[in-house]
């Protein structure tokens, strides 16, 4: 039987730890997001990036890389994919809040799988409250935009290791039934349509968050996004958009955060 959703998972920033005082180096932040859609409804993305294409008359097959874009394509592209039937998580990550950054540096895609531990956590349950009877098997499949140098074996032996930990009854809040690591995969992002619409996800609220070298962010493209965000008994904070470090700390610090997610 097939799964019931799909999660298609992608990320914006770096894992570095070089932060200088100019604003170079690496990124103060790191998002992971997922877009997650139900299986009968993941072939409506096709035609969503096809007219994208059309309107602004791109090659057929040609692949859309949201940081690449200019600002008009980028809105052209959200307004297609906006149209669709879809939900978003996105976890996000201010660096320099991290306590012990040397455990980051010491092994690699050590943030990247903490930050997918949560990612997890809220898409199983998203699948959880919007599981329908008869909609498939009530499993989400996981699809990762292949990053050549990581392992995703390793992401699904993560993943496997938490629910031992759950078991065991350390804190792990994974819904299990939504989960089989089994359908776990990496796949090029130009080869699927619903990892070009993570892509745009995770790059729109690396926007919104990150601070540019002029000290601007820009939450405009998630004026698009906002109504996909997942949402648990009308709460979006810590559902559809979790940040590691405290909300109200990251706001009291950083004001433009305040402005970006007001309402939400």
């Amino acid at each position: 039987m097939p799964s019931s959703f799909v999660a298609y998972i992608d990320e914006s920033g770096d894992e570095g730890f070089t932060f200088r005082e100019d604003g170079s180096g690496s990124s103060r932040w790191f998002v992971l997001s997922a877009a997650i859609v139900r299986r009968v409804d993941d072939p409506a993305s096709v035609p969503a990036l096809r007219s994208a294409r059309e309107r602004l008359r791109w090659e057929p097959k040609k692949a859309f890389h949201f940081s690449a874009m200019k600002h008009e394509a980028r809105l052209v592209l959200l307004h297609e994919i906006s149209r669709m039937s879809f939900q978003t998580v996105t976890i996000a990550s201010y660096k320099p809040d991290i306590e012990d950054p040397d455990c980051s540096r010491s092994n690699k895609f050590f943030l990247y799988r903490d930050l997918t531990r949560l990612l997890v956590e809220r898409v199983s349950w998203l699948c959880r409250d919007h599981l329908q009877p008869g909609d498939g098997d009530s499993t989400v499949e996981l699809i990762f935009s292949d990053r050549a140098s990581m392992s995703y074996d390793d992401i699904r032996g993560h993943i496997d290791g938490l629910q031992h930990r759950y078991w065991a009854g350390l804190d792990v809040r994974i819904h299990w039934p939504s989960i089989d690591t089994a359908r776990l995969r990496a796949v090029a992002h130009s080869q699927l349509a619903g990892l070009q619409i993570a892509d745009a996800v995770a790059t729109s609220y690396y926007y919104a968050i990150n601070l540019s070298r002029f000290g601007i962010a820009d939450p405009s493209y998630l004026r698009l996004l906002r109504l996909h965000a997942y949402r648990h008994e009308g709460a979006c904070i810590g559902y559809g958009l979790h940040f590691l470090s405290s909300f109200e700390s990251l706001k009291r610090r950083m004001p433009h955060l305040s402005a970006a997610f007001e309402g939400w």
